[in-house]
């Protein structure tokens, strides 16, 4: 009676689950077919569900028309430096916070993270100003050094917590077999964090990527903007291209989330060994 109470709750579980599922994976679903549909069936039938003349007239259009390629490339760009920057500098201060000043080690690392209790809008005039003094609106530089000032605190106090599960006994004996400081820290500590510097880069590249206020607020040319802002300006229009915008928002979403499916493990990997201290 007991086993068979256990199979039926079993099941309802994976039926409540995967109605979860289909809820949450509709909307996608529901753009990547818009996408391929007409504009006349979009505009007559917004609706429907299933497209009843399949093209791809729309990403054409998006890709060769409106140059949203380029765009991409610079979030591709931007977001990759930003990671690059942000875990060097990162790993190098986490570390050193941990092994140097272990006993102001989470004062320091908590006193990083307050600079997330600042709105993004209230830095946004000062930002702009400092960027405008150095010559550097308008340019993937200047985008770079902006993620990079909240990417960076975030990105040591995550990396505090994974470099704490290192053993010291284990450096110790690597200076033991001759090794110095930089071959230690470089051969055997940044191995055995590698999982959470893997889930820490991929947290800071997908929050570059979905940036948009400092993109918007920072970048005036077409050329120059992120697909954030660039599906943004395919609004402004008077009247609004419904195809475009949801081939736009395909080539933007899509990807991003079949990289996330394929990296998952490793965010549950580290997240789980940071999470040991």
């Amino acid at each position: 009676m007991a086993k068979k109470k256990g199979i039926i709750g079993n099941g309802l579980c994976h039926v409540y689950l995967i109605l979860l599922s289909v809820i949450a994976v509709f909307p996608l679903i529901w753009v990547l077919l818009s996408s391929i549909k007409t504009n006349g069936e979009l505009t007559a039938n917004p609706t429907s569900f299933l497209p009843k003349n399949p093209t791809f007239s729309n990403f054409v259009h998006v890709i060769e028309d409106l140059v949203f390629a380029r765009n991409i490339a610079n979030s591709i760009v931007i977001a990759l430096c930003t990671t690059i920057i942000a875990i060097v500098i990162s790993c190098m201060a986490a570390y050193g916070i941990v092994r140097f000043f272990p006993k102001l080690g989470n004062i320091m690392s908590k006193a990083l993270v307050t600079t997330y209790l600042f709105p993004p809008i209230l830095l946004a005039i000062p930002y702009s100003l400092v960027m405008a003094k150095l010559g550097l609106t308008n340019t993937r530089v200047g985008l770079v050094i902006v993620y990079l000032s909240f990417s960076v605190p975030y990105a040591v106090w995550m990396l505090v917590g994974f470099f704490k599960t290192v053993p010291i006994g284990i450096e110790e004996a690597a200076r033991v077999d001759g090794a110095n400081k930089v071959q230690t820290f470089v051969k055997i500590v940044i191995p055995l964090v590698m999982p959470g510097i893997v889930a820490t880069a991929i947290y800071t590249f997908i929050n570059a990527w979905n940036e948009f206020l400092y993109a918007l607020i920072l970048i005036n040319s077409t050329d120059m903007m992120t697909v954030s802002v660039k599906l943004r300006s395919l609004q402004g229009a008077e009247i609004l291209n419904w195809g475009d915008m949801m081939a736009a928002s395909t080539l933007v979403v899509v990807p991003s989330v079949i990289f996330f499916m394929l990296i998952q493990k490793k965010i549950a990997s580290g997240m789980a060994e940071g999470a040991v201290k």
